[in-house]
């Protein structure tokens, strides 16, 4: 087996409240030789959050000027706000050897695959078991209104449509169980 060139980029995409952040967090918790690429981000930080660890935080005005001049490797509208990723952050992964979680929608995932090589992408979509259970979840973050839940839940029906984009598709019906599917999925394309 030849020396490894590059990195891989895991691209893992989910409807809001699907569980998507803890399992990152989880996978990178497990092995820390996996990056999580921050985003930037037009919106808010939500209690707790720190700038720089959790999300950079720009005005509307910084991150149009990083997208005009060509310095994200996806970016999207969602939610009301801008969310982008570092192209040179990471290029900077792959070329050191590193491997790289993006969290991103699925817009800016389908932008990553058109963007980078197939063998150096994997697209995973986290689905929630049904969207009853969805609502629950989102009810019970307790981080939104009513009016924004229906908002996600609307939402989370196109999105799950997009799943059929992706290459690997996992279904959050058990944190564990869906954990060691995605850790076992990352082990396997790191080979």
């Amino acid at each position: 087996m030849g020396e490894k060139k590059r990195g891989h980029l895991f691209v893992i995409s989910a409807p809001s409240g699907t569980g998507k952040t803890s399992l990152v967090k989880a996978v990178v918790e497990k092995d820390p030789t996996i990056s999580l690429a921050i985003s930037t981000t037009t919106r808010k930080p939500r209690k707790g959050e720190i700038d720089g660890k959790d999300y950079f935080f720009v005005s509307r005005n910084t991150f149009e000027k990083k997208e005009q001049n060509n310095e994200f490797l996806e970016w999207a509208f969602v939610y009301g706000n801008f969310y982008g990723t570092s192209l040179s952050t990471v290029e900077e992964c792959l070329e050191n050897k590193k491997n790289i979680i993006l969290e991103i929608d699925w817009q800016g995932a389908l932008q990553v695959k058109k963007k980078c090589h197939p063998s150096e992408v994997s697209l995973v979509f986290i689905k929630p078991p049904s969207l009853k259970t969805l609502k629950a979840r989102l009810e019970m973050r307790g981080q939104d209104s009513q009016s924004t839940i229906q908002k996600r839940l609307g939402l989370a029906k196109t999105e799950l449509l997009k799943s059929s984009y992706f290459d690997y598709v996992i279904i959050n019906d058990k944190f564990y169980r869906a954990l060691n599917e995605l850790y076992e999925l990352i082990e396997h394309k790191m080979q």
